[in-house]
């Protein structure tokens, strides 16, 4: 008898994948963008971690928040994505990144009930 262990259609943990452009993140990230109109990207410099804020359309019309601080996000079926190349120099500055050759890096996120936000943890990289 084998020891067979089912694949899930359904990845486990949320990613975010950074490339020279924009972040993607794969389906089990994404659905809490779902309703996103927008999104608020934070950098954590001293915690090495970036935060994406899901701000919903009624969110926006308030007017509470800076058009220069909203960042648009594609959500898709099977991934979403978020362009913002200055806020990735940033990042890459930071994390001594070397982007070309479409190389990208991947790193766990987690969901953060308080913040209301996904957090990136720049110090565990995937992969």
């Amino acid at each position: 008898m084998t020891n067979f262990v089912w694949a899930s259609k359904k990845p486990l943990d949320d990613i975010a994948t950074l490339y020279e452009a924009n972040i993607t993140l794969n389906k089990s990230a994404s659905t809490y963008f779902e309703n996103a109109y927008v999104v608020l990207l934070g950098l954590d410099k001293t915690g090495k971690k970036i935060a994406i804020k899901p701000i919903s359309k009624e969110e926006v019309s308030m007017g509470y928040i800076p058009e220069e601080q909203r960042h648009n996000i594609t959500v898709k079926s099977s991934y979403s994505r978020i362009c913002n190349k200055s806020f990735l120099v940033e990042v890459s500055e930071l994390m001594g990144l070397k982007f070309g050759n479409n190389e990208s890096y991947k790193y766990k996120a987690v969901w953060n009930e308080k913040e209301n936000a996904l957090i990136v943890d720049l110090t565990h990289k995937e992969g």
